[in-house]
């Protein structure tokens, strides 16, 4: 169990602080689409507790930890304040932020997994419910900003795939019992290094083999 892999004061501790990361790349979101004060709280909300949210909901975890730990539902709402009067500040730290948002993207997706399979779930379905947990507030957000997703558009840097290298990870240490704080933590370390190097060297994934030219594609659309 997650109690057993982490002390829970710094797992709760961690917890905040990628929460409070992630509502801060939706609040920045919300400025940049010229969002009100209230739906700047909403991308907030929505990007730092969508994952977890949607796993939840998914295993029965119910009422949420969203909902039933004032700290993760308060948390956003101060990264929304402080973007909400400090944002061209915030914004010149963005190099910051992506660090603690790579960070933040190895420990969900770790945590994300191995609470979906104590609650009963395959290796495989908790794999995905980990990825779920990683990405999914991001997803919501660019979905509400009438965005096309981040981690499906081929011009951003990798950003599921650290998730489920971390994910797999987890579920390989959980089929051979070898699953505890140090595996664990290398599993939140490998994620973070690749979403690292995927930002620093601009990786990403290869698109349909011979796919012809945009260019061409508008041409002959015309």
């Amino acid at each position: 169990m997650i109690q057993q892999l982490f002390n829970p004061s710094v797992q709760h501790t961690l917890d905040l602080v990628g929460i409070f990361v992630f509502a801060i790349s939706g609040a920045l979101l919300a400025v940049r689409k010229n969002f009100d004060v209230f739906g700047i709280a909403v991308l907030a909300e929505v990007t730092a507790l969508g994952g977890g949210l949607l796993r939840d909901v998914v295993i029965g975890a119910v009422p949420p930890a969203a909902f039933t730990d004032l700290g993760y539902f308060v948390t956003p709402l101060f990264a929304a304040l402080l973007v909400f009067f400090l944002h061209p500040e915030v914004e010149r730290i963005q190099a910051g932020v992506n660090v603690f948002d790579a960070a933040g993207l190895g420990l969900f997706c770790v945590t994300g997994t191995v609470k979906a399979y104590d609650y009963g779930l395959g290796l495989t379905a908790s794999a995905a419910l980990g990825l779920a947990t990683a990405v999914g507030g991001g997803v919501l957000r660019d979905v509400l900003a009438n965005e096309v997703p981040s981690l499906l558009r081929w011009d951003r840097d990798l950003y599921a795939v650290p998730a489920i290298v971390g994910s797999a990870l987890v579920v390989l240490c959980i089929r051979y019992d070898v699953l505890n704080p140090f595996t664990s933590g290398f599993a939140v370390v490998t994620a973070f290094v690749l979403r690292l190097l995927a930002m620093r060297f601009h990786w990403r994934a290869p698109r349909a083999w011979h796919r012809r030219s945009t260019a061409r594609e508008d041409e002959s659309a015309g």
